[in-house]
């Protein structure tokens, strides 16, 4: 018993809360709206129609003022194609309507004439259920207030009574109990139609499919963005600390003994310090987005190989360059990206390895940059993990290009290789 008396009473506080909670009075507002909104239509047809003439029997001029509503719709759905409708229908429907999916509602202006023409559907629902409500609430909400009180008596309220059951009413209906049967129709009518406004927002004020395309591409953009921003942060700072590492750690051990190598080892550290504060503003301008027409990739190119090159022979990683000539006219994004690979291939090197010898190859074939860079693996250590963010950010590099790359130990398992191909016909 106890059960069922509990369901029962959640089936009335849910049966109280979809006719008389928040979310039913905000859609009621929506309605009286829209109610508003079909006014000046209908006040404009029913002179068109004649219908305000005393003439017209009371028969007649009720058909003419349905008339009048029907004419208005197709007026509605006319003013609903201007652009700025959807802008203003879906804001009222987000804070209103209370959709259960509120952000598919779009609040922008239609764009095509697909949005624009379910934008005129949902216009024409919207003024016209809200005409509906709108008409109840006038002219039945006083209506059943005179039936509740009706036990008070008076002419006027006995005169109204006599004018209904001489139309067909019971005499034995209370006239309280019909008046609270007339307000409980129209707080159903106002949430069954503001559910079913709820119900078709997302539909008819969303998206159309071109849209959520474009907003796909536009969402794509920008991820590739912060990817590209976070390879370069990862690759320039990266490299930065990495060196910083290895040359104060340095610096620490021969203090004492070797006073003027740790000096050195300290003026690396601060030109490798300023130089990575300066890759870091040029890539952190472009996330200011101040001028984002011509806001360009940030970063140096091959033709900043050679500091590269002294920066790491400081941190004890000699490096047995051979560089094609020719390597500053190449395309500016093959490049960047081929010196950010260059980079980030040797800062594994210093990161993995240490202080180790390594060979680096950038050369030119068959309309191609091909990049090799190889170095010893340790005895204690016979292979490397691929699967760091450095490698992978490599890979993404060499892929935005159309190219392609491979990195893992030689077959006698004593070097270390990383093999980058980038095409150039298509970059130029």
């Amino acid at each position: 018993m106890s059960t069922g008396a509990g369901t029962e009473r959640r089936g009335l506080r849910r049966a109280g809360g979809a006719l008389f909670g928040r979310r039913a009075r905000l859609r009621w507002v929506h309605l009286v709206l829209g109610g508003a909104l079909l006014m000046p239509y209908w006040m404009l047809s029913t002179v068109v129609l004649g219908a305000l003439d005393p003439a017209h029997g009371s028969l007649v001029q009720v058909l003419l003022y349905f008339a009048a509503l029907a004419l208005s719709l197709p007026m509605a759905a006319v003013t609903a194609l201007v652009p700025t409708v959807r802008a203003l229908e879906g804001a009222a429907a987000r804070a209103l309507c209370a959709p259960a999916r509120a952000e598919e509602v779009s609040t922008g202006p239609a764009r095509s004439w697909a949005a624009r023409r379910r934008t005129a559907l949902w216009y024409v629902l919207h003024v016209l259920f809200g005409g509906l409500v709108s008409g109840m609430t006038l002219a039945g909400a006083p209506f059943a207030v005179v039936l509740m009180v009706s036990p008070l008596g008076g002419p006027a309220v006995d005169d109204l009574v006599r004018f209904w059951q001489d139309r067909g009413f019971p005499s034995w209906l209370p006239g309280p109990l019909l008046g609270l049967a007339l307000l409980l129709l129209i707080l159903a009518t106002s949430a069954g139609l503001g559910a079913l406004l709820a119900r078709w927002a997302p539909v008819l004020l969303g998206p159309t499919p071109e849209e959520r395309l474009a907003a796909a591409e536009r969402r794509a953009t920008v991820l590739a963005q912060r990817n590209r921003l976070a390879r370069e942060l990862h690759d320039s700072v990266g490299h930065a600390l990495s060196a910083v590492g290895i040359q104060a750690s340095a610096a620490a051990r021969v203090l004492r003994s070797d006073p003027e190598f740790a000096a050195e080892a300290l003026q690396a550290i601060g030109e490798t310090a300023r130089a990575a504060v300066a890759e870091l503003d040029a890539v952190l301008g472009l996330l200011r987005e101040e001028d984002r027409a011509d806001a360009g990739p940030a970063g140096p190119t091959l033709a900043g190989l050679d500091d590269l090159l002294r920066q790491l022979a400081r941190t004890g990683v000699v490096v047995d360059a051979e560089l094609a000539p020719g390597l500053h006219r190449l395309p500016t994004a093959v490049s960047r990206d081929a010196y950010r690979i260059v980079q980030e291939g040797l800062t594994n090197v210093l990161r993995h390895a240490g202080p180790a010898p390594a060979g680096l190859r950038v050369g030119l074939a068959a309309d191609r940059l091909e990049i090799e860079l190889t170095n010893p693996l340790g005895p204690a250590r016979t292979s490397r993990p691929g699967g760091g963010r450095g490698l992978r950010g490599i890979g993404e590099r060499a892929a935005v290009l159309r190219g392609g790359c491979a990195a893992g130990p030689t077959d006698d398992g004593t070097t270390w290789r990383l093999a980058v191909w980038l095409p150039l016909e298509g970059a130029r």
